[in-house]
């Protein structure tokens, strides 16, 4: 079940299957989409990342790219919004569109520099203090996602 504004969570190349089984709960309580951009750090069928998601799956739609280049092919840049440490605007700032695809990367490495050079002014940041290297990465998914669905009153939400 996707809501009608059919936000999209994208995480490229994520390593530690609880996170991925805690956004893919995450999106399905809010109707987002959750793309998985390969190589994975796991098997999709990990018991960790079964587990994080609980009873959930069928709630979620999950769909799997074997590269950025082939996510890209199916998506228009200015849809994108990367979420990195590097970011120049606050996650605040940023006027979420219905279909966006909210972009972030592995739990070790964040996204890769070269994509963040070729999208600059799509980089969005969480604020925190500089000794903080970086917040979860499901915490930080659920702080930008319950951002973009506040913005349009949180449509088929209770």
């Amino acid at each position: 079940m996707v809501i009608s504004l059919g936000f999209n969570i994208v995480l490229v190349e994520p390593e530690i299957p609880p996170n991925t089984g805690n956004i893919s709960r995450l999106c399905a309580a809010v109707g987002a989409r959750l793309h998985l951009i390969k190589p994975l750090g796991f098997s999709i069928d990990d018991r960790h990342l079964k587990r994080a998601g609980l009873d959930y799956w069928h709630l979620v739609e999950v769909v799997v790219h074997e590269s950025w280049e082939g996510f890209m092919g199916s998506v228009r840049p200015e849809q994108i919004c990367l979420s990195t440490t590097k970011g120049g605007r606050h996650y605040t700032s940023v006027s979420f569109e219905p279909g966006s695809y909210l972009v972030f990367g592995r739990e070790t490495r964040g996204l890769p520099p070269e994509l963040l050079a070729a999208y600059p002014q799509r980089c969005i940041r969480i604020p925190m203090i500089d000794e903080a290297r970086s917040l979860n990465l499901s915490n930080a998914v659920a702080v930008v996602l319950y951002e973009a669905l506040r913005q349009h009153g949180f449509p088929d939400l209770r």
